[in-house]
């Protein structure tokens, strides 16, 4: 029942939850320039004042594409709540490594003393 602890620090758990913190925060600004690409790709309007008629293949996506560009306006929330998350993360990240390193150092044992000197 003498395991081995596990000496590693998790990163790849820290730098994932930070990625998903990123793409939540950012995420907005990503349909906005997938908006930009597709209308700049086949010469549609694309504003948030109204819906302007997009025929990509035969069908309408303006609807589409308007919704898409007016997501960017809800990074006014996204990226004060990720930039909120971020310091939580890092907080968490700190507490979390320095409790890791206590309890790595507490199972090393001590060094073993030299046997004296018989003369």
């Amino acid at each position: 029942m003498n395991a081995k602890p596990n000496r590693r620090f998790p990163w790849i758990l820290c730098s994932l939850a930070l990625v998903v913190i990123f793409a939540f925060s950012f995420a907005p600004i990503g349909s906005v320039m997938f908006c930009g690409a597709i209308a700049n790709a086949y010469g549609c309007k694309v504003d948030e004042g109204s819906v302007h008629p997009c025929i990509i293949n035969g069908q309408d996506y303006g609807h589409l594409l308007y919704s898409l560009g007016v997501l960017g306006w809800l990074m006014l929330v996204t990226v004060p709540c990720g930039l909120f998350a971020f310091v939580v993360w890092l907080i968490v990240l700190i507490l979390h490594r320095a409790s890791w390193r206590k309890r790595i150092a507490a199972v090393v044992p001590p060094p073993i003393p030299p046997p004296p000197a018989t003369a």
